[in-house]
């Protein structure tokens, strides 16, 4: 699939800050993505389902609330179990270096934390979506 990148941004588990992952999608959108947020309480199944629904290249997971090593995981076994392998999964939070890596090595994409300028944000997800649609159209 060529054209915007699609990003879902969601607030999953109890966590009921957001004004962070709202400054950011309007970033994303203001870079010409296209961006749906799930809004706060989301279940990892729900996000799913919508990345899937939706057709998205990217889901952001917005975490403060300490259960990234499960959600994240979580949101990964069930985008793999419904087709959507291909889809990059990053987000931001406070996450502990060594979750950041034991993450990465389940295919967890780029976390970012407090303070993170949002070009660098752009500037990631433009990256790793032009550098995934590359390898699935070859």
């Amino acid at each position: 699939m060529q054209g915007p990148i699609r990003v879902l941004v969601a607030k999953v588990g109890l966590d009921g800050h957001d004004r962070g992952v709202k400054v950011v999608a309007s970033a994303l959108r203001d870079a010409g993505m296209e961006v749906i947020y799930t809004g706060l309480h989301q279940t990892p199944e729900k996000v799913a389902q919508a990345a899937l629904e939706e057709d998205v290249d990217v889901v952001a997971i917005s975490i403060l609330s300490g259960a990234h090593m499960t959600l994240f995981p979580r949101v990964l076994e069930l985008l793999r179990k419904g087709g959507g392998g291909h889809v990059l999964v990053c987000g931001g939070g406070i996450i502990p270096e060594k979750d950041q890596d034991a993450l990465g090595a389940l295919g967890v994409g780029r976390l970012f934390g407090p303070g993170t300028a949002t070009g660098e944000i752009v500037a990631y997800l433009e990256e790793e979506i032009a550098r995934r649609r590359a390898s699935r159209n070859a």
